[in-house]
Order: structure tokens, then sequence, then C-alpha cells
């Protein structure tokens, strides 16, 4: 009967961790659950705010383009050089580097300060810089971040720089791109460091293995996030050495109880 019993425990004990463990590494748990209004709610994105360091291309557009296009790089440079072939391409001549006082040098406008404004309000700015004084007509501005992107770090598989084109990524997209978690990755307490455009930083933490984390404003990254992903616990055990001083006195121990050994065993 003790060794019947002893079984059973033993199975239980494995059913137990076979079903704890999956459970750990599941992101966003029970997230099917969630109300359909909570969802929706999910679809708000943290807007780009324009940054020191940025760079930016930014396009003027109207229903006339005649009229625009001193306000365009491309063609100011074009105009200024003589040249007709012109292709912004990934060519940084044509974009627009945010200083470290949150300036940039406008064709016609001079220097303006659009750094600390959100993505919508710098395109605003622009455009009542250039309506009524330059043109009748209020035009469309429209700003792309060239350097969006996120880091991440830690027990990823593919730790580094991640590109977002459309200057919009999630916490999970970041990861996905770096192939996933290692398996030893802590899911639920991912830290994430976001440095504001006055150079101040901010610590969030997400727990990815927690549903609600999808309408946490912290899912959605903002430009140069850095992403961390700390070991578990199995992993810094596995990690840790003896420290030096450990090491000679376990060596010195060692020698002293060879020396003990040997003087009983001759003495006998």
């Amino acid at each position: 009967m003790k060794i019947k019993s002893l079984i059973m425990m033993t199975a239980a004990a494995l059913m137990l961790c076979s079903c704890s463990t999956p459970k750990g590494i599941t992101y966003l748990q029970g997230v099917d659950s969630l109300p359909d209004e909570v969802l929706k709610s999910a679809a708000a994105h943290n807007e780009p705010v324009v940054q020191p360091g940025d760079m930016l291309q930014i396009n003027v557009s109207s229903s006339n383009p005649e009229v625009v296009k001193p306000f365009n790089k491309t063609e100011y440079i074009a105009t200024s050089t003589g040249s007709n072939n012109i292709s912004n391409g990934d060519n940084s001549i044509y974009f627009y580097l945010v200083d470290n006082n949150g300036y940039i040098d406008f064709p016609l406008l001079g220097h303006i300060k659009i750094g600390g404004m959100t993505q919508a309000a710098a395109q605003n700015y622009i455009a009542h810089l250039i309506y009524p004084k330059y043109i009748t007509e209020c035009p469309n501005v429209e700003i792309r971040f060239q350097n969006f992107h996120v880091y991440t770090m830690g027990e990823v598989n593919n730790p580094g720089m991640v590109k977002a084109s459309n200057g919009r990524i999630n916490v999970l997209e970041a990861i996905a791109q770096s192939g996933d978690l290692t398996i030893t990755g802590r899911r639920d307490n991912v830290m994430i460091i976001h440095t504001n455009a006055d150079g101040s930083r901010e610590v969030s933490r997400v727990n990815l293995n927690d549903k609600n984390t999808i309408v946490s404003p912290n899912f959605n990254l903002r430009q140069n996030d850095i992403v961390y992903v700390e070991p578990n616990a199995s992993k810094q055990r596995s990690s840790f050495s003896i420290p030096p001083q450990w090491q000679f006195g376990t060596s010195i121990l060692g020698i002293v109880v060879s020396v003990v050994t040997l003087v009983v065993t001759l003495t006998k």
C-alpha cells in the first residue's frame, strides 16, 4: 500500500509539473475571454514624439503641386543645384535631422522647433507656418520617422535593433522579430526603458502571460525603447559561479584534508 501511495503521489506531482510549465511560457493567457469592447480599445497606439537625433522625411503636398515645391527638400535641392535627377531613396541628404535642441532647418521657413511635439502636432504646426503666409490653400504635411526602431536584449534569441518602417511596433512584434524569448527568459516581468524628448527616462514592466497586457499602455512601444528580458530563476542558478576567494579557500581546505589523511594513515 505504501508503494502504491508513493506511485500515486509521484504521478500527481508529474501532472502538476506538466501543467504548470506551459502556463509559465504561454503568452496572453485567456486573451480570447476579454470582452469585444476591451479588445477594440487596444487599437490605440502611442503616437511618436519628435526627439533630438530623429531623422525625418517631410513631404508637403497640395492640390496645386507647383506652389508647394519650394517646401519640399528634394525640389529645393534640385532648384539649388540645377539638377533634375532627384531621388530621395535612402539618401539622408533629403531627410531632416532634429538637432539637440529640437530644431530642423526647413526650406523657406528656416530654423523651426518641432522637438517634443507629437507627429500630428508637428505636421499641423508646419502646415500653418506655410498657410496662409506663403500659399492660399492649407497644405497637407506628412512626417515619417526614418529611424523608428527599438532594441531588444537579454533572454531573446536574436537581440539587437528592430526597425519599424511604419512607425508602429508593439512588444510582441519586437520579440517576434528577435526570434522569440529563450526558454529561460522571464515572460512575466519584461522591462521596457523609454527615453523622453527631454532626455529623461521611464521604466515600466509588462507581464506577457497576462491577457490584460494587450490593453496596457506599455504594449505599444515608442521609438528607441529598450526591451529587456530577464533570465528566470533556473538560468540564474545555473550561471552562479564560485568567487575566487572561495575557490582558493576550497583548495587550501583540500590540501589540509589530504595532509591530515596522510598523517593518520602513517600513524596507524
